[in-house]
């Protein structure tokens, strides 16, 4: 079976369907496999795009996912089912910080809310993991420079996830443009409409689910009532 190191590992993984196909943004690493000479993973957040990390990642030869982590107990327990249905053993969690304590997972796959994106995956260099996190990077520049920081500092992998941007014919297009054949860009714009169903409205605060830490869920982000109907991805 052939070797991955971890760059080869990332770069492979994330181009393995067109639901993860990336740009590296950042790339430093000592390329140590795993101790059980595969590539140890564990996604974080799968109630919705996480659910693609798993089944992208379990394509790639050399890997094998090691763990999970969910603020939700009852999506992380289904997965975790799902998971030893499939004879595969994982390690759930619901404190992130729990899983980075774990020193045989090799890489951490990102895909909780937006806010938990720059502070998980700083983490997640720290304990010598390398990353891959769903966009956007970050809340703001300043999260983003520190992640970029961190990478550097300790010489860990960081991808982030620009799928349209990674599609072929979106490189062709920016080929062909630098060619000339258009002559001088002077500026460009970007629309993406999609139509979403409303949120709703609510009469005041609503009950987080019980099967929710709403801690751990919220995180890096001030701890308000829940103001909606539905606290995932609305």
């Amino acid at each position: 079976m052939k070797q991955f190191n971890r760059r080869d590992f990332l770069k492979a993984s994330l181009l393995t369907t067109a639901s993860l196909s990336v740009a590296p943004v950042w790339a430093a690493s000592t390329g140590v496999a795993g101790a059980n000479e595969k590539i140890r993973f564990a996604v974080v957040g799968f109630g919705g795009r996480g659910k693609d990390h798993i089944g992208g990642m379990r394509e790639v030869a050399g890997t094998q996912l090691a763990a999970l982590c969910d603020a939700d107990s009852k999506i992380l327990e289904r997965e975790v089912k799902n998971c030893e249905n499939r004879g595969e053993k994982v390690q759930g969690y619901t404190d992130i910080r729990k899983l980075l304590e774990n020193k045989e997972v090799d890489v951490i796959t990102i895909a909780t809310p937006n806010h938990w994106h720059s502070l998980a995956a700083i983490w997640a260099v720290q304990a010598g993991k390398d990353v891959y996190v769903e966009k956007p990077v970050s809340h703001n520049v300043w999260e983003g420079r520190k992640l970029v920081e961190a990478s550097r500092k300790y010489n860990r992998i960081v991808q982030a996830g620009t799928q349209c941007r990674s599609s072929e014919g979106i490189q062709e297009a920016i080929q062909w443009v630098r060619e000339g054949h258009i002559g001088k860009i002077l500026r460009s714009r970007g629309l993406c409409y999609k139509r979403r169903a409303s949120i709703g409205k609510v009469d005041g605060p609503q009950p987080v689910p019980p099967e929710i830490d709403y801690d751990l869920w919220c995180g890096p982000a001030p701890k308000e009532p829940l103001m909606r109907k539905r606290l995932h991805y609305d």
